[in-house]
C-alpha cells in the first residue's frame, strides 16, 4: 500500500510539473502511461518488453521487419553471397551516436558479439559463425561455417532481445553486468537526469537522427519525430490513469483494463484501440534448478493441475478479448498445434494431477510463486494458478511484488528460500513465440538458456530439425514435435492468448499500428 501511494504521489507532482512547463513545451511532449514502471535499461540483460521499448527509443538495428514480417533495411543494406555463407551489410551514410560520435562497423560487430551470448536465437548464429568482422568503418562481413536460411528473419525480429546497435565502448561491458553509458544512435534521446526508476522516464528528440525515405511500417521504415519529448510516467492504478486520460493530463494509456472500458465510452477526445494485432500469449514458466521443478513428475503434476478458462475469464473478462489455445507455438500461426494440451484447454485435469504429484514424491516443498502487483496483464494470473495447485495438493507461497522487482529477482539462480523462485507468470507477442528458434522458453542450454534454466538437449536437437527442414510442411511436422515435447517436459505452462485494448487522446495522430508501442511518426494536434 505504502508503494502504490507514494508512486502515485510522484505521478502527480510530475504531471503537475509537466503542466507548469509552460505552453511552449505543452504542445509537444506526449505523456504516456506505460504497461510498467522502467528500471532495467539493458535491452541485453532482460526480454522485459518495457525495456525493450526503451531501447527502440534510444538505438537503432540494423534490419527491421516490417508488417509483413519482412526483413527491411534499417541502418544498413545488405547481400548474401550465392553459397548463402556471406552476409555482407553496409552501413547507411548520416549514422551519428548521441555524443556526436559516427556509428561504424566495429560498433555494431561488438553489440551483434554481446547481443548473441543472451538471444536464443543469437546463440544459434554464433554456433554457425565462422567469423564477423568489421572489414572498414561501414562495412560488417558475417561468414557462416554453413548456410542458415532464418538469418536475417533472426537478426531482423521485434523481440523478444532484438540486436540493437550501441558503442563498441559499451558493448563491451561483459553480458552479466548492466550497462552504464545509454548512449545510442536511435530518434530519441534519454534524458537520464530526469530519469526516476519505476516511475518517470523522458526522452527527447534526436535533431541528428537522419530517418530512412521509406514509409515508417512496423520496425522498419523512416522514424521520423514530431514531438519534442516523450514522458513515460507509472500509474499502478487503471482508473486513476484512465481519469486523467479524460482529463487531459495525460496522452496515452498503453494497456487499459477491459472492465474499465465503460469509463471511457461517450468520451470524443478519448480513442480506444487493439494496438497488437496478433496478440499476445500468456504463459507459466518454472525453474528447473530448484525442487519441486527440478522433478519432471512434479511439473507434469502441476501443468496437468491448470485450466484455461478460469486464468483468462479472471485476468481479462470479456471473451471478446481472448482465446483458450494450447499451442506452445501460438494460435493463427503457420506453426501451431494444440496436440497434448487438452487438459489446459478443456480442463479436467485435476485428479490426474493429485496422482501424479503423489507418484512424484513430492514431499511439501513450498512452490514460491512471484506475484506482480502493478501489471494490468498479469495481476490475476498468479493467484488464479495458486489456488489450482493447492487444490492439486502444493504447497503455495505467493510472494507480491512490482513488475520490474520481479524483472530482476527472476535473473536469481539463487535457492528459493534464498531469494530466488520456483515459478513466475509472463506474457509474449505471438510472433516472438511462433517460431522454435526464436522462442525463449525452448531453449534448453541449461545457465545459457531463458530464466529457468532448462537443461535440455533433445529441445536443441529439435531446433537442428527445423532448420534442416526443406519445405513448410517438414517445418510443420517438427513444430508438431517440438509442441509435443515442450508440454511433455513442461518446458512452460501456455496460459491462453489475449488483447488489451490502448486508449489515446484524440489529437494523438499516426501511432503506428505495431505490436511494439512505438513513437517516433505521432503527431500532437492542438485540442
Amino acid at each position: 500500500m505504502f508503494h502504490f501511494r507514494l508512486t502515485t504521489r510522484l505521478a502527480a507532482g510530475l504531471l503537475a510539473a509537466t503542466a507548469l512547463s509552460g505552453a511552449a513545451w505543452a504542445e509537444t511532449t506526449l505523456t504516456a502511461v506505460m504497461h510498467s514502471g522502467l528500471r532495467v535499461l539493458d535491452p541485453v540483460m532482460t526480454t522485459a518488453h518495457i525495456t525493450r521499448d526503451h531501447a527502440y527509443m534510444i538505438y537503432d538495428v540494423l534490419i527491421a521487419q516490417d508488417d509483413k514480417f519482412q526483413p527491411q533495411p534499417q541502418m544498413a543494406d545488405w547481400t548474401v553471397s550465392d553459397d548463402k555463407l556471406t552476409y555482407t551489410f553496409t552501413l547507411r551514410d548520416g549514422l551519428k551516436f548521441h555524443d556526436g560520435a559516427p556509428v561504424t562497423a566495429a560498433d555494431a560487430v561488438a553489440s551483434l558479439e554481446r547481443w548473441a551470448k543472451k538471444d536464443a536465437g543469437g546463440q544459434i548464429i554464433m554456433d554457425k559463425t565462422a567469423s564477423l568482422t568489421a572489414t572498414d568503418d561501414k562495412t560488417i562481413t558475417w561468414t557462416l561455417k554453413e548456410p542458415f536460411v532464418p538469418m536475417l528473419d533472426v537478426l531482423s525480429k521485434q523481440s523478444a532481445l532484438p540486436p540493437f546497435i550501441m558503442p563498441a565502448r559499451v558493448a563491451a561491458t561483459s553480458v552479466d553486468e548492466n550497462i552504464t553509458d545509454y548512449t545510442g544512435s536511435g530518434p530519441f534521446r534519454f534524458v537520464e537526469a530526469e530519469f526516476q526508476p519505476g516511475v518517470s522516464v523522458t526522452y527527447e528528440k534526436n535533431p541528428d537522427y537522419v530517418p530512412r525515405s521509406e514509409p515508417a511500417n512496423w520496425m522498419a521504415g523512416g522514424k521520423t519525430v514530431k514531438v519534442d519529448k516523450v514522458k513515460w510516467i507509472t500509474m499502478p492504478d487503471v482508473q486513476t490513469a484512465a481519469n486523467a486520460l479524460m482529463s487531459g493530463e495525460i496522452d496515452y494509456i498503453e494497456q487499459m483494463q477491459v472492465d474499465l472500458l465503460p469509463l471511457l465510452e461517450g468520451d470524443d477526445n478519448v480513442k480506444v484501440e487493439v494496438r497488437e494485432p496478433t496478440g499476445m500469449q500468456t504463459m507459466v514458466r518454472m525453474n528447473f534448478l530448484h525442487p519441486p521443478f527440478d522433478n519432471p513428475k512434479v511439473r507434469q503434476a502441476a501443468l496437468k493441475a491448470i485450466s484455461q478458462e478460469p486464468v483468462l475469464a479472471a485476468m481479462i473478462g470479456n471473451p471478446q478479448y481472448y482465446q483458450i489455445c494450447g499451442a506452445v507455438l501460438g494460435c493463427g500461426t503457420p506453426l501451431g498445434s494444440e496436440t497434448g494440451a487438452d487438459s489446459l484447454t478443456k480442463g479436467g485435469g485435476i485428479e490426474e494431477a493429485k496422482t501424479l504429484l503423489k507418484d512424484s514424491g513430492y514431499d511439501g516443498t513450498p512452490v514460491v510463486i512471484m506475484q506482480p502487483t502493478d501489471m494490468v496483464a498479469l495481476q490475476a494470473q498468479p493467484v488464479v494458478i495458486a489456488q489450482m495447485l493447492r487444490d492439486a495438493g502444493f504447497t503455495v507461497e505467493l510472494q507480491p511484488m512490482d513488475w520490474q522487482t520481479l524483472v530482476t529477482r527472476r535473473a536469481s539462480q539463487a535457492a528459493p528460500a534464498e531469494g530466488g523462485w520456483n515459478m513466475f507468470i509472463t506474457n509474449w507477442m505471438v510472433p516472438e513465440i511462433s517460431n522454435p528458434l526464436g522462442n525463449p522458453m525452448l531453449n534448453g542450454r541449461g545457465n545459457e538458456a531463458w530464466f529457468g534454466w532448462p537443461t535440455d538437449e533433445a529441445a536443441e536437437t529439435l531446433k537442428t530439425e527445423f532448420i534442416a527442414a526443406q519445405t513448410p510442411e517438414e517445418q510443420k511436422a517438427v513444430a508438431e514435435k517440438v509442441q509435443t515435447h515442450a508440454l511433455d517436459n513442461v518446458l512452460l505452462v501456455p496460459l491462453g492468448q489475449y488483447t488489451l485494448p490502448q486508449a489515446r487522446r484524440a489529437n494523438i495522430q499516426n501511432m503506428i499500428g505495431s505490436p511494439v508501442p512505438v513513437f517516433w511518426n505521432i503527431e500532437k494536434t492542438d485540442g
